[in-house]
């Protein structure tokens, strides 16, 4: 597992066709080699965005060979089952223009979803072939742990790994008791998303494009608490992107970081966060310790979009 992977709504529709190109082979070269690739038309998603697209036409135009990446997918829960995963999955690869992914994430978590149904859909799509593994995003730790369960118990592949929310500012999911027992117990891996907070944690305060939901209604926070990001960067030499970046690799559970980039100079500005990470470590996490602006505002134990419960 690569350390970071490349993803986001936009990256693909935020460049021309040529840097698009250049950034997928500079990132195969670099070993951040899986791509986050969605197909967004389902749910609150229903845009019919074309950034799947662009992407399997930047991997062609770049001439990379599909054993030479890694592919992780989407399998919405916002339609399904009337949109059977089945279904989902082979209009999703056919539009990246292959056959087959490497894994896939099973999310947004929506009303009362038959866990058992899921799993099991999710395993016959293993068993046949179109990826080999799975991990969820935006589910409780409870229900995670009900998949794990089910699947171990039937013989079905069980999720490997969690999509989360997780950055500077947001920490009260991927670091509460809930998702840590996951992580330590069961071996679950950690895929931090949203890192940047859609650009806001990196300097862009007012992000035109769509970007993520915001839990617990923080986010005006969060920008105010952009110059304490700047700060803490400089004295560790490093960019603030590079800083949310190292500190999600501080987590033990993460096997992976997620993050867009909209340029080659922002890709390579990433890629940076190691030197910091691997310099500085946990002393990062003590530097950033008031930067926690969901803790006590998200219930740890709920998926991402619950609010902590209101005490008094």
């Amino acid at each position: 597992m690569p350390v970071f992977s490349l993803g986001s709504w936009n990256t693909w529709d935020r460049m021309d066709k040529e840097e698009a190109a250049e950034l997928v082979r500079r990132a195969v070269d670099r070993g951040a080699h899986l791509f986050d690739v969605a197909h967004y038309n389902f749910g609150p998603h229903a845009e019919n965005a074309v950034t799947d697209v662009l992407f399997g036409r930047a991997v062609a135009d770049a001439g990379v060979a599909r054993e030479d990446y890694l592919l992780c997918g989407k399998l919405w829960l916002w339609e399904y089952p009337e949109s059977s995963f089945a279904e989902q999955i082979e209009v999703s690869l056919s539009r990246v223009g292959t056959d087959r992914a490497d894994f896939v994430v099973a999310g947004d978590f929506v009303g009362d979803l038959d866990v058992r149904a899921v799993v099991a859909d999710v395993a016959e799509l293993v068993r046949d072939g179109w990826f080999g593994a799975w991990g969820v995003n935006n589910w409780s730790a409870a229900d995670v742990w009900s998949a794990r369960e089910f699947a171990l118990a039937e013989g079905m592949t069980p999720p490997s790994f969690a999509q989360l929310k997780y950055s500077l500012a947001r920490r009260s999911v991927p670091e509460g008791a809930p998702y840590g027992r996951l992580f330590s117990e069961a071996g679950l891996g950690l895929q931090a998303s949203d890192v940047f907070e859609g650009g806001i944690l990196a300097g862009k305060l007012r992000p035109e494009r769509k970007i993520g939901a915001d839990p617990g209604g923080i986010r005006d926070r969060i920008r105010a608490a952009y110059p304490a990001v700047q700060r803490v960067a400089e004295r560790f030499g490093a960019t603030p992107a590079q800083l949310a970046v190292a500190f999600c690799l501080t987590h033990p559970a993460v096997a992976n970081v997620l993050f867009g980039a909209s340029s080659l100079r922002q890709f390579e500005d990433n890629l940076g966060a190691v030197r910091v990470w691997q310099e500085h470590g946990d002393a990062l996490r003590d530097a950033v310790a008031e930067l926690w602006i969901d803790r006590g505002v998200v219930d740890a134990g709920a998926s991402w979009g619950t609010d902590a419960p209101r005490r008094g």
